[in-house]
């Protein structure tokens, strides 16, 4: 069975068009989900213990209780979990937004498009680099 996809996304719309649009690709990774930045940093302890890792973690940068940014420091501080990509999956454009993503170690950043079908085709990007051609460091 091949690793995880954590998406965190606090959006009940948003998440359910994320995982429609895997489910209609027959995404062979399970998603898990977290609907805010504290429920992705309650998934940091349960790595550090063994627990399975994530192939990429799709994180939304606007989380109630704990910010996208906050979580992405968080993640790349602890040096076990820095090799996990995370890509940033968000409605924001702004520059600063993007910059601070990239300084704090995102592997890549895209915005959330509006139409179902070129969100379908964000999916399959998502799924064909992320979940098969990308090779993931050593455990």
């Amino acid at each position: 069975m091949p690793p995880p996809i954590l998406l965190v996304e606090d959006n009940p719309v948003d998440l359910d068009l994320t995982l429609r649009a895997f489910a209609r690709r027959k995404l062979i990774n399970r998603i898990e989900v977290a609907r805010d930045g504290e429920e992705a940093l309650a998934w940091i302890p349960r790595w550090l213990a063994g627990e399975e890792k994530p192939a990429v973690i799709l994180l939304d940068l606007k989380l109630p209780k704990v910010s996208g940014l906050d979580v992405l420091a968080e993640l790349k501080r602890k040096a076990p979990l820095a090799r996990i990509p995370v890509v940033i999956l968000t409605t924001s454009k702004d520059d600063h937004d993007v910059a601070a993503a990239y300084d704090l170690g995102a592997n890549s950043y895209i915005v959330k498009p509006v139409d179902f079908a070129k969100f379908m085709e964000v999916a399959a990007q998502i799924e064909i680099y992320w979940c098969i051609y990308n090779e993931l460091p050593p455990p």
